[in-house]
């Protein structure tokens, strides 16, 4: 009989199982107070199986488990910190486990684990980081920090596998931040604020935006990419051809004389950016759809930097990331909003997060090679998940520094971010809005690939189907409805 920790030992010898080290540190000076950020270090997700019996979704504070939630129990009724639930082991050891128990698979809900091993397997876990900058009041990102994470894992099934969340998170980031937006609407609040929104898992790296507070990561090897979207007028003609058939106006402030001045803005409500969350008061064409992107990371260890447009109207990229190189994550951070301070003075709100996604027991970043390569450089990085690196043989003889784009998403429009065509069983419910998750009858469902109420009995393949108030926004996001109230708005800040 082959002892447990022989096997687990075996299973993190495998690449496949291989889980980086992520370090993280944020910064900030404050000028009008409207910056926020939310860090969850330990964000525990069981991945699930069509054949268990229950999936968890757990917070964690170091090895005890301060959330743990089944769908249903067998053999088990509660659980304790020396059990571990059988769906963190690798299906491989699973399967040998249930065969020496003599138990099958679907009713194999825990095992006894050693402290040591428990720890190992809580670096499982996933990393949120988010960050949340303000304008024209503070309310907006105080809401959207509390409420935006629930709203987006209500959007998830929770019978799916690892690489099914995964799947299923870009489309559940959408319904998320719509209907995060929707509820704040409710309150009598202007204010609106921008969403850099940073899930890490393993080496899978998801990232949602809206407005202007940009992520980039810096490879070990010293490329740099853009992970999030700028979504201020002045530097997005995509954004403005948008706004302008839907029905909308993009133009300067105009003084006397009838010069313009300032940057692009969207009239009404003369708003910089052409998404966000909130601004309820500029109208539905400033849309809370995020850009979307997804990537699997080399093993060669790499950086993220979030921060706000205080850092950023200061600084490039290139320039934050000389100024912080080889500096832990949490100095780096700071070294960060210090340079952009002493560059352009504390005119706006500076926050920072730096990430740091490491090797195990690699402790700090290496500096990469002072060399460019040019352009073939971020070609290279670059590249779409192909079927020709399906083998474990491909894999080995691709480059070690490479960033695998798997998904990205930008369009503004519903039907083409949340349609149809999606592989994952069960995730648009005929009756349940795939936006707020409210329950509907029949006759209240709205297919969103169409424009009208659906007659008749409603078909899995016309979905997903959202509700009647879901419907009303998507119709105003795309400008076939009047939108809601909107009046010129002074602009400051990152409007």
């Amino acid at each position: 009989m082959v002892p447990l920790a022989v096997l687990l030992r075996r299973e993190t010898s495998s690449e496949k199982m291989e889980r980086p080290d992520v370090l993280h540190g944020q910064a900030s000076q404050s000028k009008k107070g409207e910056d926020f950020t939310l860090i969850k270090t330990a964000l525990q997700r069981d991945p699930g199986d069509s054949d268990a019996t229950f999936s968890v979704f757990a917070e964690t504070q170091g090895s005890t488990w301060t959330t743990v939630i089944f769908n249903s129990l067998y053999p088990l009724v509660g659980i304790k910190k020396s059990y571990f639930c059988a769906n963190y082991l690798p299906e491989a050891t699973l399967q040998i486990l249930s065969a020496l128990i003599g138990i099958k698979k679907s009713y194999f809900c825990a095992i006894y684990l050693p402290e040591a091993t428990f720890s190992w397997l809580c670096r499982f876990r996933q990393h949120c980081c988010n960050l949340f900058d303000g304008h024209n009041g503070s309310g907006a990102a105080i809401y959207t920090k509390e409420k935006l994470l629930d709203n987006i894992l209500g959007a998830i099934p929770s019978d799916l596998n690892r690489d099914e969340w995964l799947a299923a998170l870009p489309r559940a980031l959408v319904a998320g931040f719509v209907k995060t937006d929707k509820q704040f609407q409710n309150i009598a609040l202007t204010s609106g604020t921008t969403v850099t929104f940073v899930i890490i898992d393993g080496w899978v790296v998801t990232v949602a935006s809206v407005g202007d507070s940009r992520c980039i990561l810096e490879s070990a090897e010293g490329s740099v990419l853009y992970l999030s979207a700028d979504h201020r007028l002045e530097v997005n003609a995509e954004e403005v051809d948008r706004i302008i058939a839907s029905g909308g106006e993009v133009g300067r402030l105009n003084i006397v004389g009838g010069a313009e001045i300032g940057p692009l803005r969207c009239w009404p409500g003369g708003l910089c950016l052409s998404r966000s969350i909130g601004d309820k008061d500029v109208g539905e064409l400033i849309v809370p759809v995020p850009h979307v992107k997804q990537v699997k990371l080399s093993n060669a260890g790499d950086r993220l930097i979030i921060a706000s447009d205080g850092v950023w109207d200061a600084l490039t990229p290139q320039m934050a990331l000389n100024c912080s190189r080889g500096l832990p994550a949490d100095v780096a951070a700071h070294q960060i909003v210090k340079e952009a301070v002493q560059v352009e003075g504390l005119k706006d709100d500076t926050t920072c997060i730096v990430i740091d996604i490491l090797p195990p027991e690699k402790i700090t970043p290496t500096a990469p090679p002072t060399k460019k390569q040019g352009m073939r450089v971020l070609k290279q990085m670059f590249r779409r998940k192909s079927s020709e690196l399906s083998s474990n043989s491909d894999r080995n003889f691709v480059e070690p520094d490479v960033v695998e784009e798997i998904f990205e998403g930008e369009s503004a429009l519903l039907s083409q971010r949340l349609n149809a065509a999606y592989p994952i069983h069960n995730l648009f419910k005929l009756y349940i809005c795939a936006i707020c998750q409210i329950k509907m009858k029949p006759d209240e469902s709205f297919s969103v690939n169409g424009n009208s109420h659906q007659s008749g009995r409603l078909q899995p393949w016309d979905g997903p189907f959202i509700c009647r108030s879901c419907q009303e926004k998507k119709e105003a996001m795309e400008g076939r409805r009047p939108s809601r109230d909107s009046s010129f708005r002074k602009s400051s800040g990152s409007e």
